[in-house]
């Protein structure tokens, strides 16, 4: 359409709160009906302004893209996925320890080392020519 024809154009008051109620439902976005309508951003912002019931009711909307939509949802689903493995591992950490208890009970064997405050000073060499 040339900026001629777009001129002459004239959108009923339906039309407008129609469309402004499809942008408060995150239907549609403004650069959605500019695009199909070829309206420009501007008349579509009076719109809003003009018809938008949350506006009057000082409600403010809050517009997020749908990539983000899909950005938090993905992250969402990666945390779901490292809980259930974090899950996972704490079950196989309390299987490994419930074993070893197990096992030292049954063999009277220390496995686990006992660590005191005591460290040792040497390096475990016996060679008298290393110092």
């Amino acid at each position: 359409m040339t900026v001629k024809e777009r001129i002459n154009r004239y959108f009923s008051e339906d039309f407008k709160r129609k469309k402004v109620s499809e942008i408060e439902r995150n239907i549609s976005s403004v650069s959605e009906i500019c695009r199909q309508y070829q309206v420009s951003s501007t008349a579509v912002y009076k719109w809003i302004y003009q018809y938008s019931m949350m506006r009057k009711k000082g409600v403010k909307q809050v517009v997020e893209a749908k990539s983000d939509s899909r950005k938090i949802q993905a992250l969402q689903e990666k945390i779901k996925e490292m809980e259930r493995i974090i899950g996972e591992k704490q079950i196989k950490i309390d299987f490994q320890a419930k074993m070893i208890e197990i096992a030292e009970k049954e063999y009277r064997v220390d496995i686990k080392k006992k660590f005191s405050g005591k460290h040792s000073s040497g390096t475990g060499s016996k060679d008298p020519f290393t110092k």
